[in-house]
């Protein structure tokens, strides 16, 4: 069984800044992309940034500048660096990991249980 973990959310101050982290572990042979998505109420699920095994980066508009994505793929961590941050950057934040497990030629989507980011005064 494969399992995503995020951690390190938390209540910051506009302008701040929060690290995400998140780990995946379990029977996993390799890793392809690994991201981090939000939601905030009332909105769809959103991409804010992806990262493949080779290190190419992907960024919302909405957080290019601010947002940093990066990963350790000995580890089987992904990061986020949030720097800047707004109020409409607050919402649960999801990393998801593409992986194949062991034994198995399928590359699936695996997603973590989410981690609240709330950005307020």
């Amino acid at each position: 069984q494969v399992q995503v973990v995020e951690s390190g959310g938390g209540l910051v101050q506009p302008g701040g800044s929060l690290r995400l982290s998140c780990a995946a572990s379990g029977s996993i042979f390799s890793i392809n992309a690994m991201g981090w998505y939000r939601q905030a109420p009332g909105k769809e699920r959103e991409l804010v940034a992806a990262i493949s095994s080779g290190g190419s980066t992907n960024y919302a508009d909405s957080v290019k500048g601010r947002f940093t994505i990066s990963r350790d793929n000995a580890k089987n961590t992904v990061d986020l660096q949030m720097n800047s941050l707004k109020p409409e950057d607050t919402a649960v934040y999801y990393c998801n990991a593409d992986l194949k497990q062991r034994g198995s030629p399928y590359l699936l989507r695996y997603w973590g249980q989410g981690t609240q980011v709330t950005v307020s005064s």
